[in-house]
């Protein structure tokens, strides 16, 4: 398979070239206007042309050069992985030993160096639960307050509450004079 190539500029020059001669080379060379050439002078990577094989690559590189700038060609084929070949596994690790510790708290012997940086941790021990056991602790009874409502009575039904009465409608615009053609 062939090799493919992107030419990239990011606005450096050749060493002993002067800004204002390159923009004005490299507008001739892509027959671009003020706007464009600021924009490739941005400071960011601007890919100029890519899909290119070697020999074009390098055509556009050593005239781009000549222009003054300093172009960056760049391979774009997916680099080949070399096969990497995994380490056997560890021999079996040996299991969790866990004793009960005075108190109600766990002790964990670590299995390996990652679960060592567990060994100082005080964790309680949760046991499982009988099969049906209750598992939320109880409601505590609420005291029910002591309110005095002698003082508040109820209205009979439909009785004026205080609100604010709605404005009346205001009457229907005379039409009468209007007529339809």
């Amino acid at each position: 398979m062939m090799a493919r190539y992107e030419i990239a500029f990011s606005g450096e020059l050749v060493p002993g070239a002067q800004l204002e001669v390159v923009q004005a080379n490299l507008a001739k060379l892509f027959q671009a206007d003020a706007q464009r050439i600021a924009q490739l002078f941005s400071g960011r990577r601007v890919v100029i042309k890519n899909n290119l094989d070697e020999v074009a690559a390098e055509k556009y590189r050593s005239t781009l050069e000549r222009a003054g700038a300093r172009v960056e060609v760049v391979d774009t084929e997916p680099q080949v992985i070399e096969d990497i070949e995994l380490a056997s596994p560890p021999a079996a690790a040996p299991a969790i030993e866990v004793a009960v510790a005075p108190a109600g708290r766990l002790v964990v012997a670590p299995r390996d160096e990652y679960m060592a940086a567990f060994t100082n941790v005080d964790a309680p021990d949760f046991g499982v639960a009988a099969l049906g056991a209750d598992l939320q602790d109880g409601k505590a009874e609420v005291a029910v307050p002591a309110l005095d409502l002698s003082s508040f009575s109820l209205a009979p039904v439909g009785s004026d509450m205080g609100q604010a009465k709605a404005a009346p409608a205001a009457p229907a615009p005379d039409t009468s004079h209007l007529k339809l053609l």
